[in-house]
């Protein structure tokens, strides 16, 4: 039975194991880990696996696909524990939010008998945990798959047809470029939430403010509300490209602050206006495509192209074995003394 392993079980990896379900592909065992005690059976009651491993090392063993839905800060320790159980063949990937350390860690870590092909989900919300996980998360939403330069073409494939099956939309993209326009569509936005509610929160007048807030400051600050774990994290992987982003955010700060200080004699200011409501609106009507997306395959045939992958690698490390244990004199099936 092929078998694909999750090593992560929230937000994201429990709406990746939702949505595998909803797929109904035949024959497919969904093997999951969390390091938190009690995630995993509760993961396997829900029906967001079909096992609950009690180790990374259990949960990737025979699996032809792992999935790592960690925290980007606990990937690293992540391919230390995986790298000695893979399977010869296996495909890796992520899901974390930014790139560059993490295809570092993996052609640092990783056996070269398996390829790495770094992922993010360009999708997600506020709340984290099993318990926000969804199986329609990813629909829709682009999907950046980020090859290491040793993955094996039908490796990056296999990912892809992954990403199809849930839903969304695979991007091929460096890591340098993903990380720098992460940066700023979605962990300066972060920032500029956290900000702004930290300044009306911690005024004098937080009490009278608060009573007055309406949907635009909950909408202009609901990124205020994620993990800090994660928050921290993008921090710490992507400064550099942040500080970047949040310089030139600062400068269209001072401009929109100067054409207000101008005052209502200026047009500058109602033009801007204009300008940026009718970009946002043609954006919100038609969000233009990055250049290396395609929509490729069907859901179904992308299942089917996947499973093929899958069973094709097992059979051909079962081949491999078999081989071996004839070449010491072993019936296949039959088992290893342990004094061999």
């Amino acid at each position: 039975m092929p078998r694909l392993a999750i090593i992560g079980l929230g937000l994201i990896g429990g709406s990746l194991g939702l949505a595998l379900k909803a797929a109904q592909l035949q024959g497919l065992e969904l093997i999951g880990h969390d390091r938190e005690w009690g995630v995993g059976g509760r993961a396997r009651r829900q029906g967001v696996i079909d096992r609950d491993a009690r180790t990374p090392e259990e949960a990737v063993a025979d699996a032809a696909v792992v999935v790592i839905a960690t925290p980007v800060s606990q990937v690293k320790q992540t391919f230390q524990d995986i790298a000695p159980a893979l399977a010869e063949g296996a495909v890796v990937t992520d899901t974390a939010s930014t790139k560059r350390d993490v295809l570092r860690w993996a052609q640092e870590l990783l056996p070269e008998t398996a390829s790495f092909v770094g992922g993010h989900p360009i999708a997600g919300k506020e709340r984290s945990g099993l318990d926000a996980a969804e199986a329609s998360l990813f629909q829709g939403h682009a999907w950046a798959v980020i090859p290491t330069t040793h993955a094996k073409e039908d490796a990056v494939r296999a990912v892809e047809n992954l990403v199809r099956i849930v839903g969304a939309t695979p991007v091929l993209v460096d890591a340098a470029e993903h990380d720098s326009y992460m940066a700023a569509v979605s962990h300066l936005p972060l920032i500029a939430a956290t900000a702004l509610f930290s300044l009306n929160s911690e005024s004098k007048a937080w009490p009278e403010l608060a009573s007055l807030s309406g949907p635009g400051f909950r909408d202009a600050t609901r990124l205020a509300s994620t993990n800090p774990d994660l928050s921290h994290d993008i921090c710490l992987t992507n400064q550099e490209n942040l500080l970047h982003w949040l310089d030139r955010y600062v400068e269209e700060l001072r401009r929109y602050r100067q054409l207000i200080a101008e005052g209502g004699e200026q047009e500058e200011l109602y033009k801007q206006f204009v300008k940026v409501q009718t970009a946002r609106d043609a954006f919100l009507a038609k969000p233009p495509e990055h250049p290396s997306a395609s929509e490729g395959a069907q859901t179904m045939s992308a299942g089917d192209a996947m499973l093929q992958f899958m069973m094709g690698e097992y059979f051909v490390r079962r081949s491999k074995q078999i081989e071996r244990l004839v070449q010491r004199g072993e019936r296949p099936d039959e088992p290893r003394r342990k004094d061999r």
